[in-house]
């Protein structure tokens, strides 16, 4: 009787390329969320124009959908063998 559990091979959802791409997305969307959050103030009567800056209002949204579009092209990149 052989044993065909040794040399049984499986293949992945994805291959090495998708796997990187993934965390290179993932890496985007937490550097985004990470520049988008504080700016707030403690006390509710005094305003606190940081809320309104370049990094809350441009930098973080762009880096937020860069990684959403990182990862679809992440998961529907098919290697080429």
């Amino acid at each position: 009787m052989e044993n065909n559990d040794n040399n049984s091979q499986f293949d992945l959802a994805f291959g090495k390329i998708n796997y990187i791409l993934m965390a290179v997305g993932i890496l985007l969307l937490a550097l985004g969320y990470i520049l988008l959050a504080g700016g707030g103030s403690d006390d509710p009567n005094v305003f606190n124009p940081a809320m309104f800056d370049t990094r809350r209002l441009v930098v973080a949204p762009i880096l937020i959908v860069l990684g959403f579009v990182v990862e679809i092209v992440a998961i529907m990149f098919k290697n080429k063998k």
